[in-house]
């Protein structure tokens, strides 16, 4: 069937008004509101389900992203030519696929229970905060439901709900500026439905506190060491010289 109008305005336009929105949002928020760049932390007021509940959404949500990066960016054709089969790579999808949506799932339910139930948690929560939550969890509900549909599809050798045909070579094709709208117009319903809880999410992401993300201090791997020293001990004598930094 071929595609509507309004697959093209959804498949062909949307994409590049949320890369607008994404791209110029940034931009903008850390222009002029770079001191709200932030999570807005609330550990101080509650810390026992906090220690708990990021670690296990954070790990989660790593997973699930590693797996839209292979999913989306790596065609079919490169995991046969390394000798992944088509069952191999949808058994591998259902099992990490679901094992990374439900704890992702069940991070930020924990997240939203601390911050439901904790009196000051809850008062600091904004309208923007509750969107952003609503939004997220959209996200992490559909995303699971696809992986099992496209798991299910590749393990009963059908076609309809395989995203490697469809939504794959669209995204790919939304960066080379030639969108194939075909191609995720053939798409389920399903997958169609994640996408745009998808777009949403990411249109949304320079005005939440989403945005922290692009500030993750992966500089502190390759810092310089810091060597801490007592004050109430009495220097050690060394014979030669201390190094500082990396010199």
């Amino acid at each position: 069937m071929s595609p509507t109008a309004l697959d093209y305005l959804l498949w062909g336009a949307l994409p590049y008004v949320v890369i607008a929105v994404l791209v110029g949002g940034t931009i903008w928020r850390y222009r002029y509101d770079r001191f709200g760049w932030t999570t807005r932390s609330s550990q101080l007021y509650e810390s026992r389900l906090l220690r708990i509940a990021s670690p296990v959404f954070h790990f989660g949500l790593l997973v699930v992203i590693i797996g839209h990066v292979v999913g989306l960016l790596i065609p079919e054709g490169w995991t046969d030519a390394v000798g992944i089969t088509n069952d191999m790579y949808h058994v591998t999808a259902l099992s990490l696929g679901a094992i990374a949506g439900v704890t992702t799932l069940g991070g930020i339910t924990l997240l939203i229970w601390r911050r439901r139930t904790t009196g000051p948690v809850f008062s600091a929560t904004t309208v923007n905060d509750k969107v952003m939550y609503a939004v997220l969890v959209a996200a992490i509900l559909a995303g699971l439901a696809t992986t099992l549909l496209s798991a299910v599809a590749g393990l009963t050798g059908g076609h309809e709900a395989d995203y490697r045909e469809t939504v794959s070579p669209w995204f790919r094709s939304v960066f080379v500026l030639q969108p194939d709208v075909a191609a995720m117009s053939a798409a389920s319903g399903a997958f169609k439905l994640h996408t745009l809880v998808g777009l949403a999410l990411f249109a949304l992401f320079p005005f939440t506190r989403l945005v922290h993300a692009f500030s993750a201090p992966v500089w502190y791997l390759f810092r310089p060491y810091v060597v801490y020293r007592s004050r109430d001990r009495e220097p050690t004598p060394v014979s030669r010289p201390i190094r500082r930094g990396w010199s």
